[in-house]
């Protein structure tokens, strides 16, 4: 069980006194949580850790997801991928199933709290009952939006311009909006099952369990099999740096119910790497959070070489654990990392495998560039500043037309 006292030994005493604080300030003021699916990507696992603290500060917390089919996860994922300036196919049935979907999950959710906050454009068109019940809606965008498609973007931002806030993950994704706009980084927690420490008797365990072999550095990109966290460029830039060093490269994803296209790029993925005994590919429930966390810490390099990334919080989780990273600079992943002193920015295949080869031969340097990212992630990305930013928010609401400026 989550319990707030036990973040007191990570972040101090003065933080959790501030959370306390706040929250007595919006004492009985109660709020709903929307999004997309319960399991599976960063917005349900920070759900999963933020709702019970905030029940626990007094401020009473639900959350809701909607439902849809097929028709349209298929339509929302071609809206994701889209709003990432990713060209996609859509037609007007994408739109029409878009709309229905809202429309079925008005006249089952119960949106009656005094704030709704909803998570991402699945479920944004909820806010046409805002007028009606006369609360306050703020809307989260996870993902980058600072190239979107014009016609999914102009289909989405009269929603968007019903909300009372809006907040976005980095000043890159912001829009042109007559709504006030927040900027909140996404965060992990130090004591979930993914981050906390683990004995090195558990991460032996679990490798045995997955047949890792470690006879070799492993190099390991945790995400998705989503073509935006590029695993065909992972393979190809080990396959580059394997002309230098010695690894084993480790791909591990899952999928999650909001993203049909899982399945392919995994089939891809697969025929891609048949009959490389010096790469493994894991599909892992999304449960497997201990499972994870043993992989990270059993890891010599992990690499996050997305081509967009909203914010990309496996690049934090493993900082967190003081490995070096190398990433892709995009999205959020340059407030995460600064290049050469918390991490590794890369832009290229070619330049992922030449900080692949040059972590593996200078582990001192790596073992540097973990220890900076470990304290980055202290001060800038645990849940508690989260919970801090998301409680200054909702106590924001009460003073419309007012700017606040939070240190």
């Amino acid at each position: 069980m989550i319990r707030f006292d036990d973040y007191v030994p990570v972040v101090g005493e003065a933080v959790t006194d501030e959370l306390r604080l706040l929250a007595d300030r919006l004492h009985g003021t109660t709020v709903c949580h929307v999004n997309s699916t319960p399991v599976g990507g960063g917005v349900a696992e920070i759900l999963t850790r933020m709702v019970p603290l905030l029940n626990q500060l007094g401020v009473p917390t639900d959350w809701q997801v909607i439902k849809g089919g097929d028709r349209f996860y298929a339509a929302t994922k071609k809206f994701h991928n889209a709003l990432h300036g990713v060209s996609q196919e859509i037609t007007e049935d994408d739109f029409a199933v878009y709309r229905s979907t809202q429309e079925d999950n008005l006249a089952q959710l119960n949106l009656n709290s005094d704030i709704v906050f909803v998570h991402d454009p699945q479920p944004a068109g909820l806010v046409a009952r805002k007028a009606a019940l006369g609360n306050r809606w703020i809307w989260r965008c996870h993902i980058d939006l600072s190239n979107p498609d014009p016609r999914v973007w102009t289909f989405l931002a009269p929603l968007v311009e019903q909300y009372d806030a809006t907040v976005f993950s980095a000043p890159a994704f912001a829009r042109r909006l007559g709504v006030r706009q927040v900027l909140i980084a996404p965060s992990i927690d130090p004591l979930s099952n993914k981050n906390r420490d683990l004995p090195p008797e558990t991460i032996d365990a679990v490798l045995t369990r997955l047949d890792i072999p470690r006879d070799k550095p492993l190099i390991t990109q945790v995400s998705r099999f989503d073509r935006l966290k590029d695993p065909i460029g992972v393979i190809e830039a080990f396959r580059l740096a394997r002309a230098y060093v010695d690894g084993r490269l480790l791909l591990v994803g899952g999928s999650a119910d909001d993203d049909p296209e899982g399945k392919q790029v995994l089939a891809e993925v697969r025929e891609r790497v048949a009959g490389a005994d010096d790469v493994l590919v894991l599909e892992l429930p999304p449960t497997s959070h201990v499972e994870i966390n043993a992989i990270q810490r059993a890891s010599t390099v992990i690499l996050q070489k997305s081509l967009k990334e909203g914010f990309g919080l496996t690049v934090s989780e493993a900082l967190w654990k003081g490995k070096p990273v190398i990433a892709g600079a995009v999205g959020g992943i340059p407030l995460q990392i600064t290049h050469r002193h918390t991490g590794i920015l890369t832009h290229s295949v070619e330049g992922t495998a030449y900080w692949i080869k040059q972590l593996i031969n200078e582990p001192d340097y790596a073992r540097r560039l973990g220890e900076n990212g470990r304290e980055h992630v202290r001060e800038h990305f645990l849940l508690t500043r989260h919970l801090r930013d998301y409680l200054l928010l909702f106590l924001s609401l009460n003073y419309p037309g007012e700017d606040f400026i939070c240190l």
